[in-house]
């Protein structure tokens, strides 16, 4: 390990630069430390910190290109903006790392599949705690610069965990019951991350938000859940024909613009509740009342049933943007 490291910074969830999720990416951080990784997640004081812990290529054509996650607090097992956002990364400036075979996610015992299998595009594999997450681009050109990078990951089957108490919840995030929809629970959901959603009948509640920390999270982490994520449909349309939704995530005494891994089980969760189309795309923002607007398209699919009954949701797909703001140096004791 030499004593500096090169680094990038990617906002995420945006095409715009200073808006969106901002993400520091080291993407040559083979012998460094966990200790020293969260030291310098700390120094960024960014949401989310990755590092990239190069193989060889006959590993990482097996397995995906090894990447750690960390908060100024803890390393992750998942989050989606930097997955997406480290992705970008390394097909901008290590192309060796692009594939044309993907292994299915949510399945332990799922197959690669042939090139002639997969939809058309460039894909990065990153190897995350939780198990390998792929990520697909559209193809372009050598010409053709690399940022704004639209990539789509597809995240792990949902798990459908523990529904909550309605009015202990709305008391902990500073809402009244009556601004959650009523027609559907509270739930924990996992696609690596566990979050609890929580569905509001309007977005327009959204602004009175106060998610108090120390009650949320000594009420979430016994049933293992991190944070809460409060959605809500929009009523004014966007510049597409996609559903709006919005959502906001209060932790650590702050807020996330952008929250991919929440996302996808949001989306999950509203498909599974019949409040979205299974494979209907929804346009949702984020980041919005903290002046980092965000961009997320959502897509998830009803299954079949198991026979043992249950919630059966697959194929959840996040989508998003990422561009390149800054690289430098980061200089270790």
């Amino acid at each position: 390990m030499s004593d500096s490291l090169e680094y990038f910074v990617l906002d995420v969830f945006t095409e715009t630069r200073l808006a969106g999720n901002p993400l520091a990416v080291f993407p040559n951080a083979a012998g460094v430390s966990a200790e020293t990784m969260q030291s310098i997640a700390r120094e960024m004081n960014l949401s989310e910190t990755t590092f990239v812990e190069r193989r060889d290529p006959v590993t990482e054509r097996a397995e995906g290109v090894r990447t750690r996650i960390f908060t100024t607090e803890e390393e992750l097992p998942f989050a989606g903006h930097p997955t997406l956002g480290t992705a970008s990364l390394l097909r901008a400036i290590a192309p060796e790392c692009l594939s044309e075979c993907v292994s299915m996610i949510g399945d332990d015992s799922a197959d690669d599949l042939k090139p002639g299998e997969l939809e058309p595009g460039e894909w990065v594999r990153l190897a995350l705690n939780v198990g390998t997450i792929p990520v697909r681009f559209k193809p372009r050109s050598t010409a053709e610069s690399p940022w704004p990078a639209r990539g789509e990951m597809t995240q792990r089957d949902p798990e459908f965990l523990a529904e909550l108490d309605r009015s202990t919840v709305a008391a902990i995030i500073g809402l009244e019951e009556e601004d959650l929809d009523p027609e559907r629970p509270v739930q924990i959901v996992s696609t690596g991350t566990a979050f609890a959603i929580v569905p509001l009948w309007s977005a327009s509640s959204l602004s009175h938000l106060r998610v108090r920390q120390e009650e949320a999270r000594a009420y979430l982490r016994p049933l293992g859940a991190r944070w809460f994520y409060v959605l809500g449909p929009e009523t004014e349309p966007l510049h597409n024909s996609l559903p709006p939704w919005r959502a906001r995530m209060q932790f650590h005494g702050g807020e996330d613009p952008a929250t991919g891994s929440a996302a996808g089980c949001a989306i999950s969760y509203l498909v599974a509740h019949g409040a979205v189309p299974s494979e209907q795309k929804i346009h949702l923002r984020q980041g919005i009342e903290i002046g980092r607007p965000s961009d997320l398209f959502l897509s998830a699919k009803l299954l079949p049933p198991k026979p043992l009954g249950g919630l059966v949701v697959g194929e959840v797909r996040v989508t998003g943007s990422t561009v390149l703001v800054a690289k430098g140096t980061l200089f270790l004791p």
